[in-house]
Formats: C-alpha cells, sequence, structure tokens
C-alpha cells in the first residue's frame, strides 16, 4: 500500500535542514516531493557537508531520501517559468529564504497562487517575518539564545546560558512545518481552499518551550521571579561500570527506589516524606542517590531497580544505542542500498500506519537527478530541455 500522502505533489525549495527536514517527513508518508535546487550554488549547502561518501553527505541524505532533484537556475526566466509550471501540478510550496526573497524572485505567493489558486503555500523563515530581526541570517544557536532555551539549559538564569548539543530549532521546525501542511491540506479538502503557513524557527521553539518550561511567566498581573534551578544534577547516574538513568516521582516509585537501593531509612526521613518536599530536598536527594549506585555495576543496578518497579534505563553512546534489544525490536534503525554512497544505515519514519505504511522508496537524489524525468512530465519537449541548458548529474 502506498502511503497516507500519496497522491499529493510539493515542490521543494528549501536548504539546510528545518525544509528539507519537514518534506522528507511527507515524502517518507507518500507524497512526490520534487526539490528544486540551484546547480550554480552546488545545490542544497548541505551537499557539501563532511561525514560523506562518493560524493554524498550523511546530512543531504539523512534529511532528503525520498525526493526528485530538479537543478534550475531560478535567475534564467525560462527556468522560473519550469518552476511556476510545476507549481501549477502541485498541492504544496515550500520556501525557506529570507522574508521578501521569494517575492523579488518571483515565485513569492502571488505568483505561485496566479498558477496554481488552492495551493498550499509554506514560508518558513528564522525569526519571522516582520520586527528587528527579520533580515538577519539565522543559524541554530542563534534562536536558542533568543527564545531561552540556553538560559533552560543552564538551570538558571543566574548561570552562564549551555547550547542543547543538537539542532533543536530547526529540526523542531520541521516538524511544526510537516503536520501543519499536512492539517492545511486537511482543510483544503474540506473547504476546496488552500492557504499560507508562515512559521519561524522562533515561533517553534517559544511554543515549544512553554508546556514544561515557562510557568513563572504564564500568569499576567505579578512579578515575574527569576527562573531558578531546581538542580544543577541531572539524572544520569555513575555506576561501578556504565552509566544509568532512573526517575522517581510517585510515593509508590520512591518506596520502590529506597527498597531497590537498600536504603530503608530514606523512607522515615523528614526531607522525604512527600513529593513536594522531594522536590524542595533535591540536590539532597540526587547526591545520596548517587552514592548509593556508585557501588555496583550497571547490569545489576538496573535488574534490581526493574524488579523494585523503579522507571530506569541504560544510558547508551549513539553506537551502543544501534544494538539496543528496545531499539533493534521495534526496528527504528533499519539498513538501506543507495546506489552510490552505499549501505546506509537511517532511522525508519517515526510514525507507523497500519493502512498506509510510511516506506523509504529511495535514496537521497544526485544534484539535478530528476530534471529530465520531471520536465517530460509536465510536456517540455527534449529540445526544451535542452534549451534550458540543464544537465542532469546523478551524483
Amino acid at each position: 500500500m502506498p502511503g497516507p500522502l500519496h497522491g499529493y505533489r510539493i515542490v521543494d525549495l528549501t536548504s539546510m535542514i528545518s525544509g528539507p527536514l519537514a518534506t522528507m517527513i511527507l515524502a517518507d508518508q507518500g507524497a512526490d516531493v520534487i526539490k528544486v535546487e540551484n546547480p550554480e550554488a552546488g545545490g542544497d549547502h548541505t551537499r557539501a557537508a563532511n561525514n560523506a561518501r562518493s560524493g554524498f553527505s550523511a546530512s543531504f541524505l539523512n534529511n532528503n531520501r525520498n525526493k526528485r532533484s530538479v537543478a534550475l537556475d531560478l535567475k534564467n526566466p525560462a527556468a522560473l517559468q519550469a518552476v511556476l509550471r510545476l507549481a501549477a501540478t502541485a498541492d504544496v510550496f515550500v520556501q525557506n529564504f529570507r522574508p521578501g526573497v521569494a517575492d523579488r524572485m518571483g515565485l513569492g505567493e502571488d505568483a505561485v497562487r496566479a498558477v496554481a489558486p488552492n495551493i498550499v503555500y509554506v514560508s518558513i523563515s528564522g525569526f519571522g517575518e516582520t520586527g528587528p530581526y527579520a533580515q538577519k541570517p539565522v543559524y541554530d544557536p542563534l534562536i536558542q539564545g533568543v527564545s531561552g532555551l540556553a538560559s533552560i539549559q543552564a538551570g538558571s538564569d543566574t548561570e552562564r546560558p549551555r547550547l542543547v548539543r543538537t539542532i533543536l530549532p530547526d529540526k523542531l521546525t520541521a516538524y511544526n512545518a510537516a503536520q501543519a501542511i499536512t492539517a492545511a491540506l486537511l482543510s483544503r479538502e474540506r473547504t476546496g481552499k488552500g492557504q499560507h503557513i508562515r512559521l519561524s524557527m522562533l515561533d517553534a521553539i517559544i511554543a515549544f518551550l512553554w508546556a514544561s518550561d515557562m510557568g513563572s511567566q504564564t500568569f499576567v498581573g505579578q512579578d515575574i521571579p527569576q527562573q531558578e534551578a531546581a538542580s544543577f544534577i541531572d539524572l544520569i547516574y555513575e555506576t561501578a561500570t556504565t552509566p544509568i538513568s532512573a526517575a522517581v516521582q510517585s510515593n509508590k516509585e520512591w518506596a520502590a527506589l529506597t527498597r531497590a537501593l537498600d536504603k530503608p531509612e530514606w523512607l522515615d526521613d523528614p526531607r522525604f516524606k512527600t513529593p513536594a518536599l522531594r522536590q524542595r530536598h533535591i540536590n539532597d536527594r540526587l547526591s545520596m542517590t548517587q552514592d548509593a549506585l556508585r557501588t555496583r555495576p550497571a547490569e545489576e543496578w538496573l535488574q534490581r531497580l526493574t524488579d523494585a518497579g523503579v522507571p530506569c534505563a541504560p544510558v547508551l553512546t549513539r553506537t551502543t544505542m544501534l544494538t539496543n534489544p528496545q531499539v533493534v525490536a521495534n526496528g527504528i534503525v533499519v539498513e538501506t542500498q543507495h546506489p552510490h554512497a552505499g549501505r546506509l544505515r537511517q532511522a525508519r519514519p517515526a510514525a507507523r500506519f497500519s493502512e498506509t505504511p510510511a516506506t523509504i522508496r529511495h535514496g537521497g537524489p544526485g544534484l539535478g537527478q530528476q530534471t529530465r524525468e520531471v520536465l517530460l512530465e509536465l510536456g517540455y519537449s527534449s529540445a526544451d530541455i535542452e534549451a534550458l541548458t540543464i544537465k542532469e548529474n546523478a551524483g
């Protein structure tokens, strides 16, 4: 069975991570995603990233599978018309140029909607389309800084801010965009009307933080206190061998932890009588837990904690995660064969559909690999294609 988005066409003018990951999620779910790239610039910037094999970078492959690549120099009026002709056959048009650039190129919403009145037009930006930062060049660390994420990661407003060691704003924006596009397509099925989705990385990360990290900023009409650290001790514990994680919330789980650690006296400690008191004395509680866990190997502790009913798990490296029995049992990491880059290991699409499964149909395309194929589908003749001076490149 084809994926749930089979039959939908998406024109993708994005590069880097936030846009390409969003459209790859939709491609995995069956959409025909046509990635339009600039041959003069070497295509998507991630094609030139390190960690590459046979001309294909891991970054490009991990954000662009299941897509077709068309190489067009959009400074050429004929190539621009080809993109508009492509847009006329599409359901979604996605771009992540700096605000105003798509309009100047002739690919803004008005130009695209003139040939595709009911299209879903998507603009992804860094700081949004208005305001003093709108025209700033953007990378993930800047969004982490402005959004407050770096301060939250530090543990306290008074500590030195720290970056999350993954490009969370980029990737979270991608997931927001994929969901929003699907919602807009559903709305169009009901109303017959397309719409313009505007999404910024700053929007995405602030909305994400509010669910759990902005409690002291929630109530209006009173002084906002400085965000204080609950604890600078995290829930990664050293053992006599490798690290583990364990966490308890309820009284039942706290009692289970004391049994597993052979610390019954902790139940009578006035600092730990209730969840609120355990939170108030969190540093003492976590330090004592850490001292106890250092005394035995990880494997022994994980078994004792599991038997007692304490939520726990091993803490793995990126490499040891690959062979973890839980990861293996769920088939999360899969291997595929790329015609140029060879054998690839990637995460399968996360959402599993019982009737219309998402699949990895093919790997990331070479720059312009499907240019001729797509233009022929649009009705261009071989002579027309040659006139556009487009060179196919399968990598």
